[in-house]
């Protein structure tokens, strides 16, 4: 029987990874401008993290994690999400205890969550994140904000929409829980088991339902924005006008619901517009968390992240036709004639590398047109062409692949030769 792959998985091949690394890097090149350090997690946590920190009425912690037990009977879960992670990281390490504060972090690795596989969804998925925790200042929910879409436009994205609102502080949100517990309760049997479960615990999560997202009652839900209290106006105000400072363009919209437990105030999403990306245009999303941290039992510590699949900027790079850059070519190719020359090549190969250069020789003991294939198929720029009576005289030969040129150089000037 052939082993294939699991479902909701992918492997991702030589001519495809690089579109990946491009991406990675330029992620990390906008994190180091925006002061952003990296911080790595362990793909596996205690399951009670995210049960606490993701909370659980969410569809994460009911239904998709990868939860088990290992052989000390311990509960544990494939990280479904970076940021419970974060949390219980800067708790235990103490980072709150740091003179550079607020401490802004960036995160990049595998997730795992147990759900339907469909186009740029799956249930290994590569995350990027960042978080920045200490502040509770809005220029830095701007911040945030700027990053992500300052990513987008490097990578060459153009249909974007941002789309903001504001889930207030504990006091509008207890307000506006209360109002949609009475909008929903007479008629909450109409909806499915979820959003009848979810009324007490958290009825703002109904908002977010996807089975019951058109039924009547979703149109004429209470606005959170109607219960904002005066600070929480004031805060999401200065948001938005950090936001039109920078020149980034937005949209309010009041029915806007993160999928996790731990939000309050700003919220946000990046969607994509382009034409024929899909039903689901989401393509960011993120917000403030000022409880998750001392619910990690560490200090009441504010904080303010954004997350994003890979796979899904993938799927929106190739929607609106951005040309990956995917450069595979290489400085040069050896070609060895003879058993001296072959010989020569191996030491040639290593000490050009040591050099900087980026090279190959053959290894298929192919004729010399063969080779000259090979050199053509990896997009080498020149052949470097070895023969034994050659090599007894000192000289090579370098041919310039794209215009056919070709020089007799001595083998100590090589290096030299290509450099120029």
């Amino acid at each position: 029987m052939t082993i294939q792959i699991p479902r909701g998985t992918q492997d991702i091949l030589p001519g495809e990874v690089e579109k990946w690394q491009w991406i990675e890097e330029t992620a990390k090149k906008i994190c180091r401008l925006y002061q952003y350090q990296e911080i790595r997690t362990p793909i596996f946590e205690q399951t009670e993290l995210f049960q606490r920190g993701v909370g659980d009425t969410t569809d994460i912690v009911q239904k998709e994690m990868y939860s088990f037990q290992d052989r000390g009977g311990r509960d544990l879960t494939l990280r479904p999400e970076g940021t419970a992670s974060i949390a219980r990281s800067f708790t235990e390490n103490k980072m709150f205890g740091s003179p550079n504060q607020p401490v802004k972090l960036y995160y990049l690795g595998p997730m795992f969550r147990y759900e339907r596989p469909q186009s740029g969804r799956y249930r290994q998925f590569v995350q990027f994140g960042v978080e920045a925790l200490g502040s509770m200042d809005p220029a830095i929910d701007a911040e945030v904000i700027a990053l992500a879409m300052e990513l987008y436009r490097n990578l060459g994205l153009k249909r974007l929409k941002l789309v903001l609102n504001s889930l207030g502080d504990r006091e509008s949100r207890i307000s506006h829980r209360n109002a949609l517990i009475q909008h929903f309760q007479p008629r909450i049997n109409e909806f499915c088991s979820d959003c009848q479960a979810r009324l007490e615990k958290n009825p703002l999560r109904i908002l977010d339902c996807k089975k019951d997202r058109d039924h009547e009652l979703m149109g004429t839900a209470p606005s959170i924005l109607n219960f904002l209290n005066e600070e929480s106006t004031e805060y999401f105000q200065r948001v938005q006008q950090y936001l039109a400072s920078m020149n980034i363009e937005f949209v309010v919209d009041p029915t806007l619901v993160r999928g996790l437990d731990y939000y309050n105030h700003t919220a946000f999403e990046i969607m994509s517009e382009a034409e024929g990306f899909g039903a689901i245009t989401t393509l960011c999303g993120g917000g403030r968390y000022n409880g998750l941290v001392k619910e990690m039992g560490g200090p009441d510590t504010p904080g303010i992240g954004f997350a994003l699949s890979i796979e899904r900027l993938i799927q929106a790079l190739e929607a609106e036709s951005v040309s990956l850059d995917n450069d595979r070519t290489i400085d040069a190719y050896i070609i060895a004639l003879g058993e001296k020359a072959k010989d020569y090549s191996v030491s040639l190969l290593e000490d050009l590398r040591r050099e900087g250069f980026s090279v190959e020789r053959d290894y298929m003991d192919r004729k010399l047109k063969a080779q000259f294939k090979a050199a053509e198929r990896l997009g080498a720029h020149y052949a470097v062409i070895i023969g034994d009576d050659e090599l007894t005289s000192g000289v090579v030969a370098i041919k310039n692949l794209a215009t056919g040129e070709q020089q007799e150089v001595p083998v100590k000037k090589i290096q030299e030769v290509l450099s120029n």
